[in-house]
């Protein structure tokens, strides 16, 4: 990869019950140089639960960011120092979460209401650890769409907690009447709002997040901004990442092939299998790996089959392809 490049250019959007630590390794069987994000663990989960079963990820995923959800400067802090015990590139602060739930715990998007405490929690980490500490943000909660709001919140976050890198999904949270689902889909994206920012704060990195769909708006929004994150379309379509690493990282290795990469990771949910973790409980995340082949759907099907899941998965994975095949 080439050094000078920011380090944030292009990343997966962490997304609960997706981007878990299987999820990652496939992901980083199809790209090297992509940035990857946890799902969000919450301050008490790691402070009052099983640290390990939160923390530990394979050293293939670098690399690699925990995103915290908190809102308490000294428990993100202590959260913080686990992150950077256990080997992880960056800690990210979550801003832009809209789920009640997650309201109740008094973080995600409606922290974006208190710039002041959100500066002093990325302070307290950032004095906690050497990690780039990052936070991800909406551009405004519920119906107000001033620009004001969004330069404000990044400025203090800037200036007072010291917070250099922002990752921001260019969408209003509007934390009442819509699910985390429509509050994806249903507040207009506002790509300009992220462009903005990087014109007035060009010390910062931004990377914009929302709305991204293929190759081509990636490179328009680079034009832009330092850095691109991407969501959904990654997950249901992971092969569209195959070439990221050429077209964007100016990788010159061969980019990998889709049947080496399904190989790969039968062998991995062999091994996680033989440990004692259901091997369905990875190979969901591979279900678009043949996404617009021949035979996908019929491949799909057989790795969905529950009737297979005590099968070993070199089974199944035979079994997949000469469905496929018939098809």
């Amino acid at each position: 990869m080439n050094p000078e490049l920011s380090p944030w250019r292009l990343s997966v959007a962490p997304m609960m019950d997706w981007t878990d630590r299987h999820c990652r390794v496939f992901h980083r069987l199809v790209t090297r140089h992509t940035r990857l994000y946890t799902e969000m663990v919450t301050t008490g989960a790691l402070l009052h639960g099983d640290v390990a079963r939160h923390l530990d990820f394979d050293p293939v995923e670098h690399p690699l960011a925990l995103q915290l959800g908190g809102s308490e400067p000294a428990e993100l802090a202590a959260c913080a120092r686990l992150a950077e015990r256990w080997g992880y590139d960056e800690v990210n602060l979550n801003c832009g979460c809209p789920s009640e739930r997650v309201q109740r715990g008094a973080f995600g998007a409606c922290l974006m209401a208190e710039p002041v405490l959100v500066a002093d929690c990325v302070k307290a980490m950032r004095d906690a650890v050497s990690l780039p500490v990052t936070v991800k943000h909406r551009i405004g909660i519920d119906r107000g769409e001033h620009y004001d709001f969004v330069r404000d919140f990044v400025g203090t976050l800037a200036e007072r907690g010291g917070c250099e890198v922002f990752i921001v999904h260019a969408r209003n949270a509007w934390l009442k009447g819509l699910s985390p689902k429509e509050n994806r889909e249903v507040p207009p994206l506002r790509h300009e709002f992220v462009y903005r920012l990087k014109r007035d704060f060009p010390q910062l990195t931004i990377v914009l997040n929302g709305g991204v769909t293929s190759d081509a708006q990636i490179e328009q929004h680079l034009q832009q901004v330092d850095g691109v994150m991407v969501g959904r379309e990654a997950y249901h379509h992971p092969w569209t990442m195959a070439g990221w690493d050429a077209r964007f990282f100016g990788d010159t290795a061969a980019a990998p092939e889709r049947d080496a990469v399904e190989r790969a990771m039968v062998e991995y949910l062999g091994r996680i299998a033989a440990a004692g973790v259901p091997w369905t409980h990875a190979s969901r995340h591979m279900l678009g790996l043949w996404n617009g082949t021949p035979g996908a759907r019929h491949w799909r099907q057989v790795w969905s089959d529950h009737r297979l899941k005590n099968e070993a998965p070199a089974t199944v994975w035979r079994l997949a392809h000469e469905r496929a095949a018939l098809a």
